[in-house]
């Protein structure tokens, strides 16, 4: 029973972050607050002996920022927060093919209420998209909705997701 209550104390209880590694924090921040509004909330650099230790790189020299979402509160655990993360040292390779059929690479996924609408303001931004529309969604737990892909001021792929609309209340 001992066993089984510690099991439990340990399990995960949240996620407070996602990270992407990007070429130029400052770049990336701009990029992320004025063309998706996300909001900056905190930022730091690390060159410590605690980093290093954590990163693997001896001498590691990293600059953070964390966004989020605005209107999303702001807790100490179990929030999911938005990390980009420059490493100043050792500086890694920026000429990597982030493609999304490559094992480790990934995207997010970011809820919009008008894709059509926001589409159009990105693409008026100069946002690459790798569609030349939103795609409808003919098949899943979306089907009825919009997604498409496109990419940060990295290279990152990213998503605007338009879930569909709530089923309508069956009469009784």
């Amino acid at each position: 029973m001992i066993l089984f209550i510690l099991f439990i104390l340990s399990m995960i209880q949240g996620i407070f972050h996602v990270s992407f590694t990007v070429r130029n924090l400052e770049e990336s921040v701009k990029w992320y607050t004025e063309v998706l509004g996300l909001e900056y909330f905190r930022g730091q650099e690390q060159h410590n002996e605690y980093t290093a230790r954590l990163v693997a790189f001896p001498g590691a020299h990293l600059k953070v920022a964390q966004l989020r979402v605005p209107g999303q509160p702001l807790a100490e655990r179990a929030n999911h927060h938005i990390e980009l993360v420059e490493y100043v040292h050792p500086h890694g390779r920026d000429d990597l093919d982030l493609s999304t059929n490559h094992t480790g690479s990934g995207h997010w996924a970011f809820i919009v209420d008008d894709i059509h609408k926001e589409f159009e303001r990105m693409k008026a931004l100069g946002v690459r998209f790798k569609a030349d529309k939103p795609v409808a969604i003919e098949h899943g737990v979306n089907k009825g909705g919009y997604a498409i892909y496109f990419l940060d001021c990295n290279g990152i792929t990213l998503e605007l997701l338009q879930p569909p609309p709530p089923p309508e209340a069956a009469c009784s």
